[in-house]
């Protein structure tokens, strides 16, 4: 699913809130909630807007024309909240004629309260660009202002403070996803003084940092827009490694030391970082149920695609395998946990709060905006082993809880659906500043907009007035108080004045490590480990002797980073650690070390795990690279592998080393011996074992493994023979198609009625607002449902897998979003059913959507038959503008049937 969205603005409610502002009120919608830990009860008044806790207030604080369809925000030292837009979205599938545009380019827009009675009421333009083409990222980091706009990261610089740039620099160039929402997404300054970033999936990136390190970066995702062509997985990096679709990324200011942090995400939107160091995002879905919030661990995989970025996870999944486990690859090894399950949704934004501001409980609070959902989910996150517990809760939202009687989902009429939350950031101010791109649609890069309508709102302690602080840069004292201070890029400017006074101030700093806010003492330890070797002796006490084991893993990265050339000696320290997550940091720190220099560390680190800890097994078997054999028979010491424990089978199926063919095999064919949980484990390990003998070994499971395990081994060989084990597919009992076999030929798809991307029916008839604004009859839909879409589309147990399973499609859409869907079915085609064409050099074409685009290419075809072409083979391959769901009328449907489908859809539960 796609992120971006717009909307045509209710004329009654603009003419509404327009009358509250020139009548000199606040907005009048009010709130009323009770907050509870765990729960939220709702108590909304008739009138109300906004849901959230009962301590807190939300009010309209800017709005249209001071700025149109934000996209990102942030926050200059002056409190002043500066935004991009995208006024220019997608203008190949939006005409310019039916909506606002700027024939200049989009704009960097700055807002400004500056009487002081929590209203903008001063909005001036930055910047208006050609080079921007609905922006999706912005910082402003002193006198510098970063921009992100596939394929450039922008810096723009204000050198005089005139609030208009002096200087633009190309600061890098060569991302993927021009106009497209799988883009680069907005910088923000670590802790540490580096500057991170993430960027979607729509590559391929190929990325020069300034010291002249080439990140190169791809998958076989393309689409979504006409520039998003051409793409490819197994790309190797200037580091030898294959990094995938999605990444973080980290940077030094200068450009230098480009870094992949993480990798294989689909459209993480936004990268936050709290004060320890800690990586946050949300991740979008391409189903009805896998958008997840994360945390990252550095290095790791993500998930989304096959390891090299070849594959889709339909390609991948394994039969009766659940969506969401199949969609992050959760059961193979080398995957990082996905985190929260948020369900169906759009995320966006992401932010961290660390102030007391608006009360002591919300502090340390994670802020995940959905628009798709209406909401800015909250979070607390708890440590639990070497990874962290996540509890959501809505923050806020227009559609409230259970006593209102309905789910959001099933709201169609009413104007509260149209709050499609971009972003959140936390003001110099302490309070929050949520960015609002109105529209009853999102997603599927489309506009449903005329005028670009767009909000901010204010989110305060309920009674409080707040007003920015004056900070002053040139004393110790206010660079101080900007390192204290609640926005993120604010603070680092402190930072990096306090580190350039070097030793001079450590005993000046040293009082911070006893602050209140532990989010302050981690700031303060950071800022130690860069002071030189007397920082550094503060920090390494912490390191030995800290209470808290979150400050304990601060004070090892902030001296990993700091004095690079010490981490063995820092790693030594750490490694008998109590707590699993100080000693996951010292696995990860190690992963791209020599073997020889790490393996006793290594070896210690695996004798400390103690079973059942996904994070940390994960943070091992990055530790343990080069190593692997080693450590497999150290921990298996010739044991009988039917009398193994479960922590030394789970090592053995995440390290998988040749040596471990014989033991898997015999677990895997050990019924009634050992359950069936651990068979399979055993089994999935083995099909990560890129050699000749896992495959065979695995061909005679699929013979004499019992009902039970023998087909998913077989669904193994099939799946592997066009991958990992191709080398040996002649060894194996299928082999990849040869393209010689019988011609066939698909039909001509023009003749099917299939969707497209502009609409052919008349638009009178066929409009989706109108349609969804009937009644519908769900007993009708159903019996039409049936006839009409079993033959390609799942529900429940019912169908065929051949266009995308609509089990959980109400917990996706709303009713004119599921109308438009089904009138426009070319307008927002799913990632995985664009459908492609393949012609072989001997003569014979191919239909179908395409799962694999390796050296053998694999195609379901419309059948739900699956057929593998070797490369080598191919002629012509050509991905088509359509989808292959007809129009309505290439059923034979009515706009009454297409009614009564959606009330059928949307009515199951």
């Amino acid at each position: 699913m796609y992120f971006l969205f717009s909307a045509i603005m209710d004329k009654k409610l603009l003419l509404f809130l327009l009358a509250a502002i020139f009548a000199g009120c606040n907005d009048p919608r009010s709130v009323t909630i009770e907050y509870v830990p765990l729960q939220l009860n709702i108590q909304p008044s008739s009138d109300s807007l906004f849901y959230l806790p009962d301590d807190l207030e939300v009010t309209l604080w800017a709005e249209s024309p001071q700025l149109f369809n934000p996209t990102n925000l942030d926050v200059d030292a002056r409190g002043r909240i500066w935004v991009t837009e995208a006024v220019n979205y997608r203008d190949f599938n939006n005409s310019p004629k039916n909506h606002l545009h700027f024939g200049e380019g989009d704009r960097v827009v700055i807002l400004e309260d500056t009487d002081g009675d929590g209203k903008s009421d001063l909005s001036k333009v930055f910047v208006q660009d050609k080079d921007l083409v609905a922006p999706l990222g912005i910082a402003v980091i002193g006198k510098q202002v970063i921009v992100s706009c596939a394929p450039h990261l922008i810096i723009y610089t204000d050198e005089d403070g005139d609030d208009k740039p002096d200087k633009k620099e190309i600061f890098l160039k060569g991302f993927g996803g021009f106009d497209h929402d799988h883009s680069l997404h907005a910088v923000v300054a670590g802790p540490d003084g580096h500057w991170y970033f993430n960027t979607g999936n729509a590559g391929p990136h190929t990325v020069t940092d300034k010291s002249g390190w080439t990140l190169r970066s791809g998958s076989n995702y393309t689409g979504g827009t006409p520039y998003n062509k051409e793409n490819s997985g197994a790309r190797v990096s200037d580091d030898g490694r294959i990094w995938v679709g999605g990444l973080a990324l980290r940077i030094n200011p200068d450009g230098t030391g480009l870094k992949v942090m993480a990798h294989n995400f689909r459209n993480a939107y936004e990268l936050a970082l709290d004060s320890y160091g800690n990586m946050w995002q949300n991740d979008n879905d391409d189903q009805v149920v896998t958008c997840r919030v994360t945390w990252l661990m550095e290095g790791a995989n993500a998930g989304y695609f096959s390891a090299d970025g070849t594959r889709t996870w339909q390609a991948d999944q394994k039969p009766e395998q659940p969506i969401f486990s199949a969609h992050w690859h959760q059961e193979d090894p080398g995957v990082l946990p996905a985190g929260d399950c948020t369900g169906a949704g759009s995320p966006t934004g992401f932010a961290v709060y660390e102030s007391e501001v608006l009360g002591e409980k919300y502090r340390g609070m994670l802020l995940s905006v959905d628009a798709g959902r209406n909401v800015i989910f909250a979070y607390k996150p708890k440590p639990n082993g070497a990874g962290f517990e996540l509890e959501r809760h809505d923050l806020i939202t227009t559609i409230g809880g259970s006593t209102e009687g309905y789910k959001w989902n099933e709201i169609f009429e009413d104007t509260r659906r149209w709050f499609r939350p971009s972003d959140v950031v936390a003001g110099t101010d302490g309070a929050l500043y949520m960015a609002d791109w109105y529209d009853p649609v999102v997603g599927g890069h489309q506009m449903h907009d005329s005028i670009g309508y767009g909000r901010i709102f204010r989110i305060t302690p309920k009674g409080k007035k707040l007003t920015p602080p004056a900070l002053d840069f040139t004393t110790i004292s206010g660079q101080i108080e900007a390192l204290k201070n609640p926005s993120v890029n604010v603070r680092n400017q402190g930072f990096v004045l306090l580190k350039d006074q070097g030793d001079t101030i450590v005993a000046v700093i040293k009082p911070l490590l006893s602050d209140p806010n532990p989010a302050i003492r981690a700031r303060a330890i950071w800022l130690l480990a860069q002071l030189g070797p007397e920082g550094q002796t503060v920090v390494e006490e912490i390191l030995k002797q800290g209470k808290d084991p979150l400050e304990r893993i601060t004070a090892y990265r902030a001296l990993r980073e700091a004095d690079p050339e010490n981490l063995l000696a820092y790693a030594a320290i750490a490694v008998n650690d109590p707590w699993p997550g100080v000693r996951r940091e010292v696995a990860v720190s190690l992963r791209i070390m020599p073997w020889e220099r790490k393996e006793s560390l290594v070896l210690r680190l695996f004798d400390q795990y103690e079973g059942n800890d996904r994070w940390e097994l994960e943070a091992l078997g990055m530790a343990a690279e080069g190593g692997e054999s080693v450590i497999y028979q150290k921990i298996t010491q010739n044991l009988d592998p039917l009398k193994w424990s479960g922590t030394i089978s789970q090592i053995a199926w995440r390290l998988h080393p040749e040596e471990a063919v014989t033991a898997l095999k015999q677990r895997a064919l050990a019924e009634f011996v050992i359950s069936l949980t651990e068979r399979k484990q055993a089994m999935d390990a083995l099909a990560f074992i890129p050699q000749r003998e896992a495959a065979l070994a695995m061909q005679e499971i699929a013979q004499h493994g019992g009902k039970d395990i023998a087909p998913l081994a077989l669904w193994w060989v099939e799946n592997r023979k066009n991958n990992e084990w191709q080398a040996w597919a002649a060894d194996l009992p299928v082999q990849a198609d040869e393209s010689g076999g019988a011609d066939y030929r698909s039909p001509d798809i023009t003749s099917l009625g299939l969707g497209t991307n502009e609409t052919t029916a008349d638009e009178a008839i066929w409009n989706a607002a109108a349609i969804a604004a009937t009644t519908g009859d769900p007993a009708k839909g159903k019996s039409t449902f049936e006839r009409s879409c079993l033959t390609c589309h799942k529900l429940g147990e019912q169908g065929n897998d051949i266009g995308p399973d609509l089990s959980q499609i109400h917990t996706k859409f709303d009713r004119i979003s599921l109308v438009d869907a089904i009138v426009n079915p070319g307008g927002s085609i799913a990632f995985g059913y664009e459908p492609t064409q393949i012609e072989t050099k001997s003569g014979a074409t191919y239909f179908g959507f395409l799962l694999s685009d390796g050296n053998v290419k694999m195609l379901k075809e419309l059948s739900g038959e699956r057929r593998a072409i070797r490369s080598e083979d191919i002629l012509k391959k050509e991905k088509l503008n359509q989808s292959i769901m007809p129009i309505p009328a290439g059923l034979g449907l009515k706009p009454a049937d297409v009614a009564d489908i959606s009330v059928y859809l949307l009515s199951r539960k």
